[in-house]
């Protein structure tokens, strides 16, 4: 098995962790500079914005990951940032500043580990979606090539089939739906 995609996934999440914990925890015009450059990436339908980079960079299940995983940063950075603006304001991490603590390790001791709960359900609802998202980018030609066996890529090369052969449509399309909904179904239990 493959281990980029999850590394892709995890390194945005990574990314937009660092990116939301600096921006609710500095404040000012960190916060602005970060949260503004991460609006103007929500501004764009997720999708759109990855075929887009996937044109640039050119067609490939790398490029197509990278591409979901750079859209997906901004989904990250806001959520930490909302929980870091929350636990920044209470006591225990008052009582830490008084004590003479940095910045920095306040942020990563006291802070972080406390804002991190909401992020753990969406980055199991983030996952469902990649998965879309990269059967979408398969489907239109962007992702995997062939032989690379990718759902999404079964998909477009035998839509033509559905009335000759229905079990190479309804098969892969029953694999993403079942993934998907087992990610979601453990989102909503983790929430």
């Amino acid at each position: 098995s493959n281990p980029l995609p999850h590394v892709l996934i995890l390194t945005a999440i990574v990314v937009g962790v660092a990116l939301g914990a600096v921006a609710g925890y500095a404040g000012g015009w960190a916060d602005n500079l970060i949260m503004r450059l991460m609006d103007v990436l929500l501004a764009f339908p997720g999708l759109l914005l990855s075929i887009a980079i996937v044109a640039v960079l050119g067609a490939g299940l790398i490029n197509a990951l990278l591409a979901i995983a750079f859209v997906s940063i901004p989904v990250y950075a806001r959520i930490v940032r909302a929980s870091v603006l929350q636990v920044k304001e209470q006591d225990f991490v008052s009582a830490s500043r008084a004590l003479g603590s940095s910045p920095l390790g306040i942020l990563i001791s006291h802070v972080l580990p406390n804002a991190l709960t909401p992020l753990i359900v969406q980055a199991t609802l983030g996952i469902a979606s990649a998965i879309l998202d990269a059967a979408a980018l398969s489907f239109l030609g962007l992702g995997a090539a062939p032989p690379t066996p990718e759902w999404g890529l079964m998909l477009g090369e035998e839509r033509n089939s559905v009335f000759n052969a229905p079990h190479l449509v309804f098969l892969p399309g029953i694999a993403i739906m079942l993934t998907v909904l087992a990610f979601n179904l453990v989102g909503d239990g983790l929430r």
